[in-house]
């Protein structure tokens, strides 16, 4: 099992990506659900609004996001610590960058959008996130973000649960590092960013068929047997969020 293949290494380490670097984009591998998740915070993303618009993502991974918003009319820049999942992400269109999401070596009001999928859960301090990607913004631009709550329900079906799936990558999460959804409404709104959030999780009825299939092997391409990632009432262990910065 991809899990199995990790070395022994801190939880959140970042080493661990280089480790899995194939299973980035096989539909039934340790990634699986950030291909779900992609899909739902391409949804997110308005079409281009102008001729030249850039699109940043933060700790864009092998470049999920790319092949869900290519027609969208974005220029796609990848902000990514992990040389092999960079390398990844340039063979399918994003221009990429070695960076930190922290201190994201890109210009003021660069970005038309800047998205956040699953970073902030894995970053020693979100805030500086929050302010780099605001930074990053141009004045009315959009900010696409999904990531885990601070809540004890998010700390046991994040991490205590799901490690005991098989496949699911040991340690890939630090639970302490998890991002309470009220501190980031507020830390965004200081940035000038009017952040909505809601709830969201894998439709129940699509994943037990996934899992099923798994199980005898018998997942398509990527996205083609996919469970939907789907609003709902809470938002205590994982949410979206999305708003524009004001000008």
């Amino acid at each position: 099992m991809p899990g199995s293949r990790v070395r022994r290494l801190p939880r959140n380490d970042p080493r661990q990506y280089d480790d899995l670097a194939d299973q980035w984009w096989q539909p039934d591998g340790a990634f699986a659900m950030l291909h779900w998740l992609a899909d739902a915070r391409a949804a997110l993303v308005p079409p281009a609004a102008r001729p030249g618009a850039v699109l940043v993502d933060l700790g864009c991974g092998a470049g999920l996001l790319a092949p869900r918003i290519a027609g969208k009319g974005y220029r796609h820049v990848g902000v990514d610590l992990v040389r092999s999942a960079l390398a990844q992400a340039a063979a399918h269109g994003v221009t990429p960058v070695n960076g930190d999401a922290g201190a994201v070596p890109l210009a003021d009001g660069c970005a038309d959008v800047v998205a956040a999928g699953e970073v902030l859960e894995h970053v020693p301090d979100w805030r500086r996130v929050v302010a780099e990607a605001a930074r990053l913004l141009r004045p009315g631009g959009t900010l696409v973000l999904d990531t885990l709550n601070a809540t004890a329900l998010s700390r046991l079906l994040a991490v205590r649960v799901a490690e005991l799936f098989p496949g699911v990558p040991r340690g890939i999460h630090d639970p302490r590092l998890f991002v309470d959804a009220r501190e980031l409404v507020r830390e965004c709104a200081r940035h000038g960013i009017a952040l909505r959030i809601r709830g969201i999780r894998p439709a129940v009825w699509g994943t037990a068929r996934w899992l099923l299939r798994r199980a005898v092997r018998r997942v398509g391409p990527a996205g083609g047997n996919a469970p939907r990632i789907v609003p709902t009432w809470s938002a205590a262990v994982l949410y979206q969020g999305w708003g524009a910065r004001q000008g």
